[in-house]
């Protein structure tokens, strides 16, 4: 776990879980280096973001509904078309038809992959919409 401050707005922490599946990561890993967040040490009391980014398989529920369960409080923003709805492999049989089956989700961020900004504007929409 992380925590960052948006660059733009410095009062505004998260901490970040992130559930790194499949090719989406690269794209999660460039918006956490994009320059836009800065990484900060002191424990803040902002909110948790769990992000699961990528193809999630059947046989990968029960570790991922363990993660979220682990953070009560947390949020989980679904990143990425595998994320949210299995994406490009939605009819092959091993893969999840999306996280929000197993647990609620309050964000998603659309794309195969998302672009680096997209997650960036998404940590704006929760704070900006009170997610949290």
């Amino acid at each position: 776990m992380t925590r960052y401050a948006l660059i733009s707005d410095p009062n505004v922490s998260v901490e970040i879980v992130s559930a790194a599946l499949a090719c989406c990561t690269m794209e999660l890993q460039a918006a956490l280096n994009s320059g836009a967040l800065t990484r900060i040490t002191e424990v803040g009391t902002g909110p948790t973001v769990i992000v699961i980014a990528g193809t999630l398989t059947d046989a990968l529920v029960p570790s991922v509904v363990e993660l979220i369960q682990a953070y009560p409080a947390a949020k989980v923003m679904s990143f990425g078309a595998c994320a949210t709805s299995g994406g490009p492999y939605w009819d092959s049989p091993p893969v999840s038809k999306g996280v929000d089956q197993f647990v609620e989700v309050a964000s998603y961020v659309a794309g195969c992959p998302p672009r680096p900004d997209a997650f960036i504007q998404a940590l704006h929409d929760f704070v900006s919409v009170r997610v949290f």
